[in-house]
């Protein structure tokens, strides 16, 4: 219906151009695409063990590894997994996945930011400034 506006947008003011929605269709449809994804940062380490007279411990030493290491944010703290050589190749897509997510979102985000920017009320000065705001407390 033409001069339809898309349910998604929460305000009537909003005007995406049509090429604007197809491009956010498009990124909508690419997340949908998208399976399981892992969070977090995967290295590859190196380590020492704890007994003093290992191969880890000598100069030059040789160190134990490369262990694959999981990190990521649980509830505000860190939180470290080692993965076996079996786990990294069982969750490496979805790590892969997490990825592509975020590159995704960062698409939309822009998108919707180009948007805002291009909104011409964005552009007008306030004709009476709000004054200074006093913050009370219960």
């Amino acid at each position: 219906m033409p001069g339809a506006r898309d349910p998604r947008c929460q305000t009537e003011n909003v005007s995406p151009t049509p090429a604007q929605r197809a491009q956010a269709a498009r990124i909508a449809a690419a997340i949908a695409e998208i399976g399981f994804a892992l969070p977090g940062t995967l290295t590859e380490r190196p380590m020492r063990c704890g007994h003093p007279n290992c191969r880890c411990h000598a100069d030059p030493p040789a160190l134990h590894g490369p262990y694959h290491q999981w990190t990521r944010k649980i509830a505000g703290k860190t939180v470290t997994r080692f993965l076996t050589d079996d786990q990294l190749a069982d969750y490496s897509d979805w790590f892969d996945n997490q990825r592509r997510l975020r590159q995704l979102i960062g698409q939309l985000e822009a998108l919707s930011l180009a948007i805002v920017e291009a909104d011409p009320r964005g552009k007008k000065k306030p004709r009476n400034p709000p004054s200074e705001t006093r913050h009370t407390t219960t």
